[in-house]
């Protein structure tokens, strides 16, 4: 079983941005106003973020705001930063790594260790486990992990199935060595890849690489239609393996570190479609106002959703006292992470809206 714990690691801060631009999901061309109603009812998103996928905004600009300003509200030394790890499936290039273009960009010093880490849904917590390992070495004392994602970019404006669901965000997340943290980092990480097919772009990448065909719009059902360069997902396969997954990772991580569920203040879960998240929640037992949601205001936001929805939601809460949290990330891969992990009165700046 993939467990890790985490010891010396405290989290100062956590910060996000989105896109100013609005997208509604009831001016949905191309299904009626009451599949739309359905819809927004079922999967709980009524208005999303999205860039302008033309090269002014990309993940890059969100995750830079996002860390420039929580740098600024922490009042860190940017030259003391020895760790950035940026992840994300929507990268400035194929290559260099993004990572490298933030840390000149960011002002950071050149005896910084930054990487990209290319992954969807479950990216926070993945992020969280590596850079953390990292830290507690105690040979790098502050790290900036950035997780975001401008995936509307890969949903066809004719596939219902994506375009109404995919949000943009960046966010920015401050650690630090502290020997004195008596609370660890407590992880639980699963894979399936053998289930890689339902959520895929199956061409542009090196294994399909872009042909004369990748262009091509198909029809694949009322509703759905898309070229071999946007996003396919199988929902149906994509929701099973979640909804039977995600609360089996989390009793999982509860019984091997014996987390009283009483202890929990909030359970975060990644917005990946409102009846899912609340099936999940029922299943664990946890109290509705224990689980907040912000999918209805930003969609599903890939594995920046996480740290865009403590900005939104407990931005006052986690300012002011100390909050143990348990969270899951799920979904492209298919990957899940666990994480149970406290804060206590950190910096969370105001949400940003990048034009």
């Amino acid at each position: 079983m993939a467990f890790i714990e985490i010891h010396n690691v405290t989290i100062k801060g956590v910060a996000a941005a989105v896109p100013e631009r609005k997208e509604y999901n009831k001016d949905f061309p191309k299904l009626t106003e009451e599949q739309l109603e359905q819809y927004i009812k079922t999967v709980g998103v009524h208005e999303r973020r999205c860039a302008n996928h033309d090269g002014t905004l990309c993940t890059s600009d969100l995750c830079y705001a996002a860390a420039d300003k929580l740098m600024k509200e922490l009042k860190w030394n940017r030259e003391e930063i020895g760790l950035l790890v940026f992840v994300s499936h929507t990268q400035d290039y194929k290559l260099p790594s993004t990572a490298c273009i933030l840390q000149d960009r960011l002002g950071l010093s050149k005896e910084t260790m930054a990487f990209d880490v290319p992954l969807g849904c479950s990216g926070f917590v993945y992020g969280l486990g590596i850079a953390g390992s990292i830290v507690s070495q105690g040979f790098i004392k502050k790290a900036l992990l950035l997780v975001g994602n401008t995936q509307s970019v890969y949903a066809s404006p004719e596939d219902k199935s994506t375009a109404l669901l995919f949000g943009d965000a960046g966010s920015a997340v401050a650690l630090e060595f502290d020997k004195t943290q008596t609370e660890s980092m407590k992880f639980h990480y699963q894979t399936d890849g053998a289930g890689y097919e339902n959520l895929i772009v199956p061409d542009g990448g090196c294994r399909h690489p872009f042909n004369e065909h990748s262009m091509e719009m198909e029809e694949f059902d009322e509703g759905i239609r898309r070229n071999r360069l946007h996003e396919k997902m199988d929902g149906g396969a994509v929701f099973t393996f979640a909804f039977f997954n995600v609360p089996k990772s989390l009793k999982a991580l509860i019984k091997e570190y014996e987390i009283n569920p009483e202890s929990i203040d909030y359970l975060l879960l990644h917005q990946a479609n409102h009846f899912l998240c609340d099936g999940i929640r029922k299943k664990l037992k946890f109290d509705e106002d224990k689980v907040p949601y912000n999918i209805d205001r930003f969609g599903n936001t890939s594995g920046t959703s996480i740290p865009l929805l403590m900005v939104t939601e407990l931005k006052e809460q986690l300012q002011s006292r100390l909050l143990r949290h348990l969270s899951c990330g799920f979904g492209v891969g298919l990957s899940l992470g666990s994480v149970c992990f406290t804060t206590n009165q950190i910096v969370v700046p105001d949400l940003m809206e990048i034009k």
